[in-house]
């Protein structure tokens, strides 16, 4: 029983059930517009030094350039202290200010609060996804969805807890905000980790998957239902802590994945196979019994038996590819003899022997990284690909954070009595857009070989949709305007980061995601803080002075400027359109340049390896070896 554990502490399916748990803390953020309004009534600020306490907020949870530089310097468990440290002293200090317990503080001091408690969410996104892409290099897309999906669930996770233990409090939110992520993250320090030598069997990891996807699903179906619940039918109290139980379960669900592997599966196999399958190592290093030549000379092969290398081979995570004009330059010529056909096809395999076990045959290098191999994040900033990118994602992950943070008021300036319900449907559908995209990416990049940044075009076309219905203010247009942004801007956060990895390499993988999620801050400071405030604010002093006179509302003396109707956000969203379709035109040239990346990580040369006829073994130690975060 005691080995069964051990193997249990070594399963990547435990590392990804309990990084689960540290991605549905590591979006608290979304929750803001929950717990702002008593840090308004309470330090007495107005509702444009709350926009700007938002624009902090967007800052810290999206600036993660201390965790990016940490995760190559300190472990995982390193960061996960550093987070739950840092977010307990940031909301720790906003709920002793709300509770009167420190003395209030101006809205510069607050901002900066605010910007240190939500980058603890950095060093928890950072560990757990450099963690779990090391942990299914094969994967990435699947991964980074599913994680990320919990992130953009993070805060309706956090306000049914609230709702159901908590309210109307709004004090013990932030309490909860403040505590609950840190003991989260101390719980699951030791668990969440890279995993070297690990086996990745295709059948079993995609059954896998399907469970981990059914749960996503579940639970986004159920905080759905929760939420209609809630909003629409007079419940008790004890049907509240109910789904606040259910809710606990579901995020228990995954674990039964790790257990039913290593005490189901594994006690039916032969130990031989478990022993490989939990460490590889000796069997992989073991030597061959030696090979001849048909003239009989022996080959010496320090390499082992078990690897049948092809000439179709699949490079590495890390990006090295194998330069085969030097094979191509030995092609054998009609009047070689048999004989000596058979001493060159030896030798091309002994190289191949060396090429898989060490991960690639460097011939021809030229200066610096090529698009596949491992970049440090100064050679990366000078490379087209990776600009294309962040401005793509500027696009729209900055005009979908901007309709995200305005839909509260948007829906109040169109009549709906129940604003808030747009902001939880368009946290259900970011979930889902994170979790569809990261499945139909992984689909798009193995089985097609085509570049990942083709869903980016298509999430951003529906985002245009979408941002053209929220303009028109159709009848009905506000529930379908919300599935398509939400959608596509979830769509973002599972093909971003797995594009970065196989374009830039793992080794350095944690800093370069953090300096690409600069690009919501940036685009919520242009579209929102440039754009749709002063927009809203001009449209707002025209109905106070009576240019539109019909929306007027209230006494002309009322200093509050409130806007009504659908030309308060009209001509900030037909902008947000045309930068939509802009960031479609970057994510097509980003598809032209990286095409043939794309062919030579997951075509032709590496269907041997997809299709297990190398074993997948070799590949996922080489990767925590050559494309391991020193």
């Amino acid at each position: 029983m005691g080995e069964a554990w051990q193997r249990l502490y070594k399963n990547k399916w435990l590392v990804l059930a309990f990084s689960i748990w540290i991605q549905s803390c590591s979006g608290v953020g979304y929750a803001f517009g929950s717990y702002s309004p008593i840090i308004k009534s309470v330090l007495g600020f107005d509702q444009k030094g709350i926009s700007r306490l938002g624009v902090a907020k967007d800052i810290g949870d999206s600036v993660g350039l201390l965790a990016g530089t940490l995760c190559d310097l300190v472990p995982i468990w390193g960061l996960f202290i550093c987070g739950a440290l840092v977010n307990l002293i940031g909301y720790g200090s906003i709920w002793l200010i709300v509770t009167k317990q420190l003395p209030p503080v101006p809205l510069w001091a607050m901002c900066l609060i605010m910007m240190v408690a939500t980058n603890g969410e950095t060093f928890f996104n950072t560990g757990a996804l450099v963690a779990c892409v090391r942990n299914f290099p094969q994967n990435r897309g699947g991964i980074v969805g599913i994680l990320k999906g919990f992130t953009g669930l993070s805060g309706a996770i956090f306000t049914q807890l609230y709702t159901s233990f908590y309210a109307p409090d709004q004090a013990k939110f932030i309490f909860l905000v403040a505590t609950g992520p840190s003991m989260v993250a101390l719980f699951t320090l030791l668990i969440v980790r890279p995993i070297p030598q690990v086996v990745s069997i295709i059948k079993e990891d995609d059954k896998n998957f399907n469970v981990i996807y059914s749960v996503c699903l579940v639970i986004a179906a159920y905080l759905m239902g929760a939420m209609i619940v809630h909003d629409f039918l007079s419940v008790n109290h004890y049907v509240q802590v109910g789904f606040a139980f259910g809710l606990l379960l579901l995020l228990f669900i995954p674990l039964i994945v790790p257990f039913y592997q290593v005490f189901v599966v594994d006690p039916k196999k032969p130990q031989s196979d478990i022993e490989n399958d939990y460490n590889i190592k000796a069997p992989l290093l073991a030597p061959a019994p030696p090979e001849r030549t048909p003239s009989g000379r022996e080959i010496k092969n320090e390499y082992p038996k078990a690897i049948k290398p092809t000439i179709t081979y699949y490079p590495p995570p890390s990006g090295d590819f194998i330069e085969f004009s030097e094979m191509e330059d030995e092609k054998m010529r009609p009047e070689v003899s048999e004989r000596a056909r058979h001493e060159q096809l030896a030798r091309m395999s002994s190289r191949l022997y060396k090429a898989v076990a060490e991960g690639a045959v460097k011939v021809k290098r030229k200066r610096g990284p090529r698009r596949g191999q491992d970049f440090t994040l100064a050679q990366a900033l000078i490379k087209a690909d990776f600009w294309l990118m962040f401005v793509a994602l500027v696009c729209g992950a900055g005009t979908g954070i901007t309709a995200i943070d305005n839909l509260g008021q948007m829906g109040e300036a169109q009549g709906f009595l129940n604003a808030h319900i747009f902001v939880s449907l368009i946290s259900i559908w970011s979930f889902l857009g994170r979790l569809g995209a990261g499945y139909a990416s992984e689909i798009v990049a193995r089985d097609y070989a085509a570049p990942r940044p083709i869903l980016m075009a298509c999430a951003q076309g529906m985002m245009a949709v979408g941002h053209l219905m929220f303009a028109m203010a159709w009848p009905g247009s506000m529930y379908i305007a919300s599935l398509l942004v939400g959608f596509g801007y979830g769509c973002h956060w599972a093909i971003v980061p797995a594009t970065a990895s196989e374009l830039f390499g793992l080794k350095n993988f944690g800093a370069l995601y953090n300096v690409l999620t600069i690009a919501v801050p940036i685009g919520s400071l242009v579209f929102s803080g440039l754009i749709a405030g002063p927009i809203y604010d001009a449209e707002a002093e025209k109905q106070r002075s009576g240019a539109l006179g019909a929306y007027a509302r209230g006494p002309l003396a009322d200093e509050s400027l409130v806007c009504e109707g659908a030309i308060c956000f009209q001509l900030t969203f037909f902008i947000m359109t045309a930068v939509c379709i802009f960031g479609v035109v970057l994510n097509l040239i980003l598809i032209k340049r990286t095409y043939r990346v794309y062919q030579a990580l997951y075509g032709k040369r590496g269907d041997s390896l997809l299709h297990n006829k190398v074993p997948r073994a070799v590949l996922e130690q080489d990767a925590s070896s050559s494309s391991s975060f020193h």
